[in-house]
């Protein structure tokens, strides 16, 4: 059976049904022009396009029945109508025609991607990077925290009580930590525990290495004093959460190209805040592993975007046959007046190409 490309996670068929076919057709052709310009849609502008098979002042009427549906709304007096969130969703969930991705587009898509490194961090940085390009959003990618084997670890002092754990594995993957460190402590203790941890990694992973060192700990095995041996806890303390998981984030400069005015400003910097607050986005994110194509959220359906107004289209990726195993969740964010029809296969594309790169028997690999 083949997957849908859309996940459509809300029923509107009710509100689609009550919808006659004049309505039905002035609303899709509404939304379709405000996705197109930005701008309010009037009855005169749609008239003309249809070459006059309505007046404007028919347009008129249904526009104002879409209105006392919630389906448009009028953003100042005199003006035309745009879509409410709402309508949005109904014109995604009902209305949306997907089209296909140009040759050129797959090219720059298959083209950029460089599967030789064998690193899964790098092929999905070089995805993100290539969907904020051809879609003029900002991209992300939330992408599972690698394992590889350790060759060095470190603690650098910083403030009071502070500490930053540098790991670097056997791939030159360099990962920080903030930790709090017991009072007291000084950094001759700070080198002593590096030192000791370092001794001890011989191309381990973080677990193992945990394991080893907290059973010496726990069994007074360990020939080091207790300061020591405290901010070693703690600098191997089990992550847990949203620790597990790594979010790229690219272009974010998009978000400023296609700016109309001080509103549409204050929504973008309320936007920029968002894209801060990433354990909010992880969540977020986390989500679209339940979906079986891309995702929509626009607006206030999301809590964290609520109040900048932005949509955030979004797919998961994985390996194994149908994307068995979810390894994460790639897509683009901006403002909701976006190019769905678009997007939506831009992001699909590059989610499963991204699966057809990854190595089936191992997770984190890449075919050479």
């Amino acid at each position: 059976m083949t997957k849908p490309i859309l996940d459509q996670t809300k029923d509107n068929r009710g509100t689609i049904e009550t919808l006659n076919e004049r309505s039905a057709e002035i609303f899709r052709e509404v939304v379709d022009a405000y996705l197109q310009s930005g701008e309010p849609v009037g009855s005169r502008f749609l008239a003309d396009r249809r070459h006059n098979t309505l007046s404007p002042a028919s347009i008129r009427n249904v526009m104002a029945q879409l209105e006392s549906a919630g389906l448009l709304r009028a953003p100042h007096t005199s003006a035309g109508r745009v879509p409410t969130q709402l309508g949005l969703r109904l014109f995604i969930d009902g209305f949306l025609e997907v089209g296909g991705l140009s040759e050129e587009e797959r090219k720059t898509l298959k083209g950029q991607m460089d599967p030789s490194s064998g690193r899964l961090e790098d092929l999905l940085t070089q995805a993100t990077d290539m969907l904020s390009g051809l879609s003029h959003c900002t991209g992300l990618v939330l992408a599972p925290k690698l394992d590889a084997p350790l060759k060095h670890l470190e603690f650098v002092p910083m403030s009071t009580g502070r500490a930053l754990v540098v790991m670097v594995s056997e791939d030159g993957v360099v990962e920080n930590r903030v930790i709090e460190t017991p009072a007291g402590m000084t950094q001759s203790n700070l080198v002593e525990a590096g030192n000791y941890l370092t001794a001890r990694l011989a191309g381990k992973r973080i677990e193992e290495v945990r394991e080893q060192v907290l059973a010496e700990i726990n069994s007074d095995r360990a020939a080091i004093d207790e300061l020591t041996a405290r901010v070693i806890q703690a600098g191997l303390a089990q992550k847990g959460g949203d620790d597990d998981k790594t979010l790229i984030v690219r272009g974010h400069s998009k978000l400023l190209t296609d700016v109309r005015g001080a509103e549409d400003l204050e929504k973008i910097g309320k936007l920029l805040d968002d894209l801060e607050q990433k354990k909010d986005l992880i969540r977020l994110l986390e989500l679209a592993g339940d979906a079986e194509g891309v995702k929509v959220f626009i607006g206030a359906e999301s809590q964290l975007f609520s109040l900048s107004g932005s949509s955030l289209i979004v797919a998961p990726y994985g390996h194994g046959h149908g994307n068995e195993t979810i390894l994460g969740a790639i897509g683009v964010i901006g403002p909701t007046r976006l190019n769905y029809a678009r997007i939506v296969p831009m992001v699909d594309y590059t989610a499963k190409m991204i699966g057809r790169l990854l190595d089936p028997t191992q997770p984190v690999r890449l075919r050479q």
